[in-house]
């Protein structure tokens, strides 16, 4: 049986409501059937619009949301947090931005990059 690491809950997201607009008659126009969702730590955003029962509208929301590069990315960071996989993370990050690791170029006169000599 595996264990739960952690669980994201409605308190985690801000939820938006508005009027979808365009063609459709007054269903569209003035139901606010259109939901945003935004994780607040992530930052990540997702909305949807097309059906006439905001409900479905917020769960397409939540699909898409989780599709984004910005909750991917948080939640590659805050599974490793809580697996205490950070620290190694950022050593092996740290040793990949040592100078003898990178090679930086410069456009010259010509406009054509080249290698940067060391200093």
């Amino acid at each position: 049986m595996t264990e739960l690491l952690f669980s994201v809950t409605r308190k985690d997201f801000e939820r938006q409501t508005f009027c979808t607009g365009g063609n459709g008659g007054s269903h569209r126009n003035a139901k606010q059937n259109g939901v945003r969702l935004i994780h607040r730590a992530s930052g990540a955003r997702a909305e949807h619009r097309d059906g006439r029962d905001q409900d479905k509208n917020e769960r397409a929301a939540f699909l898409k949301l989780l599709e984004t590069p910005e909750w991917k990315a948080w939640h590659r960071m805050e599974v490793a947090r809580r697996l205490g996989q950070v620290k190694a993370a950022e050593r092996a990050t740290e040793e990949a931005m040592d100078p003898r690791n990178l090679r930086v170029e410069v456009r010259n006169e010509a406009g054509l990059w080249s290698v940067e000599e060391e200093v």
